[in-house]
């Protein structure tokens, strides 16, 4: 084991927090899987990608002088956006919440406009906590964290917020409730591969765009994260580490409609604390 592993390890192992982000995947080169199956795929891949980076350019560490709070990012790989070129790009991002804390969403907001330069996010789209098995989705389930996403368009953090994997029903209920009205609903084709009808016509008639994707309902499992991390770095203890939220953003030219950047943001804490 290197020098830079070393201190890598000590610092993981005192740290109370760990925020990562991968800088713009968009140059697939630094990747060992250029064409990941699944977004949890990629996600895994890419958390093994950046820690292997960073592990590369720590100095030897002072025991004495150990952070609680971990910026693990490669800054060579991120790309923040000019101001000159701010009106031309479209900065759009899916918030996975992992845990019930709700400021988490505010936190990963201010996070990613810090790492990407920018004062406003053009759409965040929410995907809440998994239920446990069983348990369907309810507005009541859904209230807090869009009471949290409200407060930050009206503080012009975000300018447009959106839903994912809700039917017709629960749409129509969000949509009567809320006070800032969802501008899109992400449909996961893997469960219909047609839009349902209903969900189609209420959309058209409210103006929410329908969005489809491919995540599954848990993007990357607490398991999953921290076997990314343990591969990374050998010995480390890793069973404590549980996954706060976990944003995926993409820049698009709005003239062009192209990909200029894409990136994940993964925050992480230590469950004993």
């Amino acid at each position: 084991m290197d020098n830079h592993t070393t201190s890598a390890k000590v610092l993981l192992n005192h740290a109370t927090i760990l925020y990562l982000h991968t800088g713009n995947l968009v140059n697939r080169s630094r990747l060992k899987k250029k064409c990941p199956s699944s977004p949890s795929e990629e996600i895994q891949d890419c958390i093994r990608a950046t820690l292997n980076e960073w592990f590369a350019t720590i100095p030897p560490t002072s025991p004495t002088d150990l952070p609680d709070t971990i910026d693990c990012s490669i800054p060579q790989a991120t790309e923040a956006i000019t101001p000159e070129e701010r009106e031309e790009l479209k900065v759009s991002v899916k918030l996975f919440i992992c845990e019930a804390d709700l400021s988490s969403i505010k936190d990963a907001v201010d996070k990613s406009c810090q790492a990407l330069a920018v004062s406003q996010l053009d759409s965040v789209i929410i995907a809440p906590p998994v239920l446990p098995e069983g348990e369907s989705q309810t507005l009541e389930n859904l209230k807090p964290a869009w009471r949290e996403l409200e407060g930050l368009v009206q503080s012009h953090k975000i300018a447009a917020i959106g839903t994912s994997d809700l039917d017709k029903e629960l749409l129509e209920q969000l949509y009567n409730w809320a006070q800032v009205k969802p501008s899109s609903n992400q449909v996961n084709l893997a469960s219909c591969c047609v839009m349902p009808p209903d969900l189609t016509a209420f959309a058209k008639e409210f103006d929410i765009q329908l969005l489809t994707h491919n995540d599954s309902k848990e993007l990357i499992t607490a398991a999953s994260f921290q076997e990314a991390v343990q591969e990374s770095t050998q010995d480390l203890k890793v069973a404590d580490w549980r996954l706060e939220w976990v944003l995926r953003y993409s820049i698009i030219v709005k003239s062009r409609g192209i990909i200029k950047a894409k990136g994940y943001l993964v925050h992480s804490k230590r469950s004993n604390l």
